[in-house]
């Protein structure tokens, strides 16, 4: 399915805990945009859909959409943070390009 590090869970976790609204869980998606043609969507859920694939990772789950967990099979998914950079990164295997700033990718 997708894995996500322990860096990325726990930047998740304190995005959870600092919230304003009530979350409990991080949800990935893959919408149509970007410079590439597919973009990675992030926000913060209060619960699962039904139809919802959830992936336990380092203490935080991480919610996917039917459609999106085709696209995010495989992939890692990160944190950096450096003096340069801050924020969550992915390595998808399946994207046949992406861009420079890694957001957005073709498949």
């Amino acid at each position: 399915m997708i894995t996500v590090t322990e860096r990325a869970a726990k930047a998740a976790r304190r995005f959870i805990r600092g919230s304003d609204t009530p979350a409990t869980a991080l949800r990935l998606a893959v919408s149509g945009g970007g410079c590439s043609g597919f973009q990675y969507d992030m926000s913060l859920a209060a619960a699962p859909a039904a139809d919802d694939t959830v992936v336990e990772a380092h203490g935080v789950q991480v919610l996917l959409d039917p459609a999106s967990a085709q696209l995010l099979h495989g992939v890692t998914v990160d944190f950096v943070d450096t003096l340069t950079e801050s924020g969550f990164t992915f390595h998808n295997p399946n994207a046949s390009a992406s861009c420079g700033c890694g957001k957005s990718f073709a498949v």
